[in-house]
């Protein structure tokens, strides 16, 4: 039989921990294969981490990660990724939105289609905001066309993934990380699950609008280099325009149909144009360089600060 793990990611989650650790313990005794629950605490500030220790203490198959600090989200789920041994992986939020009881129909869809990957694709997302939802739809469509490679539309990180996918995760070593990017790069055979998405069952978003902004940029430079041809396009495009008025304002003051020394307006106009295609090109580069500085530090991604259930356990 195959092992199947349940990685989630947990940041300030004292308000429905325990209950999604009841529902996801309730669905994976209904299966007939070994399985685990593994809970990453991405830096809690509240009392996630004594309620995931008590969890721990109480059920030998759910083991625990405990990060030094907040490192976010996709730290989180990587970190899950790297001390899995299971066969099969699902990722899930702590927060119940993506609801747990899903996990058998995800299996049985697997191993039916024989796939590497089952991706939830949202058809509702109940609970969250106008801006919230069309913003998402925007990301995706713009990242599949920013990006070289396709990504599926209206999906999160909530998805099965096997073993095979897992050893190719962990050849990745660069460190902003976009996860459900990086699993459709791998390819192989990927197959989507419809579903209705929940809304929380209590607490607040961990993705305010700075976060997303933040996520969809990491995801948009780590995946496309179309903003630096943007940026040349821009630039090309000033030179023309540059030119088009240096002809246009000599063959104006030669024969007589254009007067350039009232020109303010234009030539106001005219600066503005080339400072801000120069500002935005500096700054498309400015994002590249910045990754590639972070990447060249070679930092680790997080740093682990106690385990619990796991064969090398740190000590409290």
């Amino acid at each position: 039989m195959k092992k199947v793990a349940v990685i989630v990611p947990c940041f300030d989650e004292e308000e429905v921990i325990l209950e999604s650790y009841r529902r996801t313990k309730e669905v994976l005794l209904q299966l007939q294969n070994p399985t685990e629950i593994i809970y990453i605490n991405d830096g809690s500030r509240d009392k996630t981490r004594v309620l995931l220790d008590g969890i721990a203490a109480s059920d030998p198959m759910v083991k625990v990660l405990h990060f030094s600090r907040n490192f976010g989200h996709q730290p989180a789920v990587t970190a899950g990724v790297n001390n899995c041994d299971a066969d099969i992986a699902i990722i899930i939020d702590a927060d119940l939105q993506d609801p747990p009881e899903l996990i058998p129909q995800l299996l049985e869809l697997q191993e039916k289609e024989a796939a590497n990957v089952v991706y939830c694709v949202r058809k509702s997302r109940v609970g969250e905001s106008f801006f919230k939802k069309i913003s998402a739809k925007l990301f995706y469509r713009a990242m599949n066309y920013m990006s070289e490679v396709e990504f599926p539309l209206d999906t999160g990180d909530f998805r099965l993934i096997d073993r095979q996918i897992m050893n190719e995760f962990d050849r990745f070593k660069e460190h902003g990380k976009y996860i459900r990017g990086l699993i459709s790069w791998i390819g192989l055979k990927q197959v989507p699950f419809y579903y209705e998405r929940d809304a929380r069952l209590a607490g607040k978003t961990k993705y305010p609008l700075r976060k997303m902004l933040r996520f969809a940029s990491t995801a948009m430079l780590y995946f496309s280099k179309k903003p630096l041809r943007l940026a040349s396009g821009l630039g090309f495009l000033a030179v023309l325009v540059g030119l088009f008025l240096a002809i246009w304002f000599t063959l104006g003051k030669i024969y007589g149909f254009s007067n350039a020394e009232t020109g303010w307006t234009s030539i106001i106009t005219i600066v503005t144009f080339f400072g801000g295609v120069q500002l935005l090109t500096v700054g498309v580069l400015g994002q590249y360089i910045g990754i590639l500085f972070d990447e060249v530090k070679a930092r680790p991604e997080y740093i682990i600060d106690e385990k619990r259930n796991f064969k090398e356990d740190t000590p409290s």
